[in-house]
């Protein structure tokens, strides 16, 4: 049977034209799965015919099987048999209705069972029981799909636990995925919490259970509206893809089929129906599991000792033991998070219900309350488990109607290719991380920890990182101050008491503050440590901001706070922190300690040198300048943790720097950060700490050697760099993203005897080597160099003198065309 991929089919286009004027995703789906349902009838009589008559029987199933075919999704078909016997006699049939599915487009997803084996279970293959839940005759052996239906029940009866169980598992899974939020700033439509898998699971699971359905109107519009965009996706890029993208989302609310209106409105109407899915899914889940788990009954027995006159604690959920008191009493919810927040114990389903019904009473209550309320809220914050008790508040949707100055970040989407969350859900993160602080056994994290026992007041800590993005809602301007302001206003209205207000407000507008320095300043350079200390003026509010900053940076997305950044931070906090409690030093080493073994090498070091360096790493800097002796260079490559340290010891020569960063770059690595010191002697010591992302000298320990050679061959300049780099090849550029402008600024007051100049640019593979060969072709002696990547955008910051000082005006203007034109 030879046809016509059906997706250039007249049927085809016709379909795909109606949706890009209508919107109609439930019109596509109908007139999809007819198309489909005739060409797979058609391609099943060619092929198979014969044995229809003989017992077999074609069947839709999954998707296919609920008629809820998308453009490109898979084609879920099940040809049944009555015996296995059967099977062997029709493979070449089989196979020519195969080719015909795909040779005309389709992505068949097929099996082959007989009736016995659809009524079993199967262990490494149970998604094929879920599927048979959607199933619907095609054509052949009607006698073959009655008896399946006469069996399929009664087993989808009896194995409905082990079932269900699988089902909550996979979901369970999926969501961890995803870390079990919906509020992804590019989700996926089908797979993230909240999306379609979500729908099919509740529907699954009651089915299973037989009950009747009363989701219909509510699952109504979500379904509808995330069925238009599945259908927008696959039509757009031709192919089954599920990724809401920012250019997606862009392209999405161009079309006549949508209301006008930004990204950000659409990705609220998103939002809105995720969470209306994705709580009825967790719901379910906790239904099942609580059901079928008999684990810890003592344990629960415990717990529901902590019920109160209010509260009720059954199978380790909250339940109000007089819901009317939500009328007569809204102070009650207040309580009834504060019992959360003291106990860990999440609301129950029918809680949670309640509450989403009293939105609109509570807010009332808020506005109009004679009592301050900031006694109240502060009872949660102070506890352990403010997050929890935060996180329902906000699930609830009560959070609003405390705190309506947060509405303009509720379900905000702010394109960002580093931050993975909307605003208000990154803000219930950075809540989170910092609990989770409390219990970690990380020792890097646990110093972290430390401080936070330290805070007097975390109630103050957890109010300003409910406020620290409120600005963002904004759309424009400083965020920060703006987010003052509302925190202001709120503060007003809850009553919070003058002293209290001053704090937050400094944590808020400073937020950034240490971010800033970890990734743009030199932390050994005691203009930094002076620059925190008169910014942050108390020692409590450096630990506050601290923490504030940990948890803003960890809720960026998972893999945000890696290790260079914990201790950049940590270093942050230190070199404050002792600001605090000593005197500056003297900018260069003049007198060299007397235990110092080789004084004159580090003479006219930065007094940071002595600071930075233990004993033992300075007895080692010795070694490598004795070993360097008889040709000048000497290199040592060494791993330090999860990154790798190089140490160059050599005569000081123009773009030596520039040429070491090229080396290292030539092999594949990425530099996070570098130093660059000089001696009175002219000899330097320049230290690279780089990653290995490909573990090529993990794998390949020979390269480590290879390396050292290559990097002495370069400061003895004896090897041409920018060959080297030619034989690395760059990758392709990503399709499809905003390109990041890049930008140069200078700045003469942060260090006394140096020029910052930050590049913030599109990173790239031997950026640094670029950016700091331009900085000595033009003249300028590189001091200190530090690198930052987030994501895509690469943050380089260089301490430059020109002559021996600070550059001039005429001498920036020069520096910052030629770097603008190689970034």
């Amino acid at each position: 049977m030879c046809v016509e991929k059906l997706q250039v089919s007249p049927a085809w286009k016709d379909i795909q034209q109606k949706f890009f004027t209508t919107g109609d995703a439930a019109a596509v789906q109908s007139e999809l799965t007819n198309l489909v349902d005739e060409f797979s009838l058609r391609a099943f009589r060619s092929s198979l015919g014969v044995q229809a008559e003989e017992g077999v029987a074609l069947l839709a199933v999954g998707g296919f099987g609920r008629r809820e075919l998308f453009p490109f999704s898979d084609v879920d078909i099940l040809v049944l048999a009555e015996k296995e016997s059967q099977t062997a006699r029709f493979k070449e049939a089989l196979s020519e209705f195969i080719r015909c599915m795909w040779d005309a487009g389709l992505r068949l997803s097929h099996s082959v069972r007989t009736i016995a084996e659809c009524a079993e279970i199967h262990e490494g293959n149970v998604e094929l029981s879920i599927s048979l839940i959607d199933r619907r005759w095609l054509g052949g052996s009607t006698d073959v799909f009655e008896q399946l239906e006469h069996k399929l029940p009664q087993f989808l009866d009896r194995e409905s636990r082990s079932l269900s169980q699988h089902l909550c598992k996979l979901s369970r899974s999926r969501h961890t995925k995803y870390q079990d939020t919906f509020y992804h700033l590019e989700p996926d439509v089908k797979e993230t919490p909240g999306g379609l898998r979500d729908l099919h699971l509740v529907e699954w699971l009651r089915k299973l259970k037989k009950t009747a359905s009363d989701q219909n109107c509510k699952f109504a519009g979500p379904a509808r509206f995330l069925s238009t965009v599945r259908c927008f996706l696959h039509y757009q890029d031709g192919r089954d893809q599920n990724l809401l993208s920012f250019e997606a989302q862009e392209a999405i609310t161009a079309q006549m089929f949508f209301p006008a209106q930004e990204p950000a409105a659409f990705m609220r109407e998103y939002f809105r129906g995720a969470r209306v899915i994705y709580n009825e899914a967790r719901r379910a889940l906790d239904a099942i599991e609580r059901s079928e788990s008999s684990l810890l009954a003592h344990f629960r027995d415990w717990r529901s000792r902590l019920s109160n006159s209010d509260f009720t604690v059954s199978n380790e959920r909250v339940f109000l033991r007089t819901p009317g008191l939500l009328e007569s009493d809204p102070a009650i919810c207040f309580r009834l998070f504060e019992f959360v927040a003291r106990h860990g114990v999440s609301l129950a389903a029918e809680t949670e219900r309640r509450l989403e019904a009293h939105q609109d009473a509570f807010a009332r209550f808020c506005a109009a309350s004679p009592r301050p309320l900031w006694p109240a809220l502060k009872s949660i914050l102070t506890l352990p488990k403010a997050a929890l008790g935060l996180r329902a508040m906000h699930d609830t949707g009560l959070m609003l109607g405390l705190f309506p100055e947060l509405a303009g970040i509720n379900c905000l989407v702010v394109p960002d290719y580093f931050h993975r969350y909307t605003v208000d859900e990154h803000t219930m993160v950075t809540i989170e991380k910092i609990g989770e602080l409390v219990s970690n056994q990380d020792p890097e994290k646990r110093r972290f920890a430390e401080v936070v026992s330290e805070i007097g007041d975390l109630a103050l800590l957890r109010f300003a990182l409910l406020f620290h993005d409120a600005g963002k809602g904004a759309h424009s301007g400083d965020h920060a101050r703006l987010s003052v302001e509302l925190a202001r206003q709120a503060m007003e209205r809850i009553q919070m008491p003058q002293e209290a207000r001053a704090e937050v407000e400094f944590l808020i507008e400073h937020h950034l503050d240490l971010s800033a320095v970890m990734n743009s300043r030199d932390l050994h350079d005691p203009a930094t440590a002076r620059l925190l200390a008169e910014k942050v003026g108390t020692i409590e509010r450096l630990k506050m901001l601290t923490v504030l900053t940990y948890g803003d940076i960890a809720a960026v997305n998972p893999g945000a706070m890696t290790p260079w950044r914990l201790e950049q931070l940590w270093q942050c906090y230190r070199i404050a922190h002792e600001e605090f409690v000593r005197e500056l030093e003297t900018d260069r080493i003049v007198e060299v300690p007397s235990d110092v073994a080789s004084p004159d090498f580090i003479r006219g070091f930065p007094t940071r040198y002595l600071r930075i360096h233990s004993p033992a790493e300075i007895e080692a800097h010795i070694r490598l300048s004795d070993a360097s002796r008889p040709t000048g260079v000497a290199v040592h490559v060494e791993r330090a943790g999860g990154v790798y340290k190089t140490t160059v010891v050599a005569r000081d020569m123009p773009a030596l720097f520039a040429a070491l960063a090229g080396a290292i770059s030539s092999f594949g690595m990425d530099i996070l950060k570098a130093e660059a010191f000089s001696n009175d002697r002219g000899q330097i010591l320049d230290t690279f700490v780089f990653a290995d992302p490909k573990r090529t000298l993990e794998l390949n320990p020979e390269e480590i050697e290879r390396m050292e050679q290559t990097l002495e061959q370069v400061a003895r300049g004896k090897l041409d760099v920018e060959a080297l780099l030619r034989n690395r090849r760059s990758p392709a550029p990503a399709k499809g993203k905003r390109a990041i402008t890049a930008r140069v600024n200078f700045d003469s007051e942060s260090c006394a005897t140096a020029t910052l100049v930050e590049i913030v640019a599109e990173d790239r593979p031997r950026l640094l080597y670029d950016l700091a060969s331009t900085l000595s072709a033009s003249g300028c002696n590189i001091d200190v160099v530090l690198i930052d990547t987030q994501g895509r955008r690469a943050i380089d910051v260089f301490y430059v003198t020109f002559d021996g000082e600070k550059l001039t005006g005429e001498m920036k203007e020069v520096v910052e065309k030629s770097l603008t034109a190689i970034c």
